[in-house]
């Protein structure tokens, strides 16, 4: 071997080291405190974005794309508050595409996470996060929406849409007394 070619592998093999570092020092900066109540994030058709990284616009770009893409590291995406979806930086989990999966508990006091993972978050009704999401369409990133290709969600979208303006971690919502009433019937007949 030659003294060019040991250097080389010996680069590489020091920053396949330093990348492994980073992976996992990403890791560590995803908290509590990295989510917030869902009116500070940006709405999109129905759902939130944010991104962790400070690339907002990368993401708000994928997210409204007609094509689909990729989103860039950072991207959080959310349909209520209890459930998220954090890109992770490429090569973390090819399994998920890179997705990690967060399972919270909400309050007036913030965020707590109660779940983290890959392919093994579910979430309080015990529906895997992955097998809903794997069945996106590839163009569109593991994104459900209704043409993406996943199955249907069994809660009516007006359901939906009280959860989401009922935030407890807001501090202050316009929610109507019905859209109060529906997300205060949602939270008490959800599992613990």
């Amino acid at each position: 071997m030659t003294p060019t070619s040991r250097f080389a592998r010996l680069s590489l093999a020091l920053l396949l080291s330093l990348s492994a570092v980073n992976v996992t020092a990403a890791t560590a900066e995803i908290s509590e405190k990295s989510f917030r109540c869902l009116q500070e994030m940006t709405p999109v058709r129905g759902f939130f974005v944010d991104n962790l990284s400070g690339n907002l616009e990368g993401t708000l770009a994928i997210a409204k794309s007609s094509t689909g893409g990729v989103y860039p590291p950072g991207s959080v995406v959310q349909l209520v508050p209890t459930e998220v979806m954090v890109k992770r930086e490429p090569g973390f989990n090819p399994v998920t595409k890179d997705w990690e999966f967060f399972e919270l508990d909400v309050d007036k006091n913030g965020s707590k996470i109660r779940k983290r993972g890959f392919a093994d978050v579910n979430n309080r009704f015990d529906k895997n996060c992955f097998a809903c999401h794997v069945a996106a369409k590839p163009e569109w990133d593991m994104i459900c929406e209704d043409s993406h290709g996943c199955e249907k969600l069994p809660i009516p979208e007006y359901v939906i849409h009280s959860i989401q303006k009922t935030d407890p971690r807001c501090k202050m919502n316009d929610a109507s007394v019905l859209q109060s009433f529906t997300s205060w019937m949602v939270r008490k007949l959800a599992p613990n």
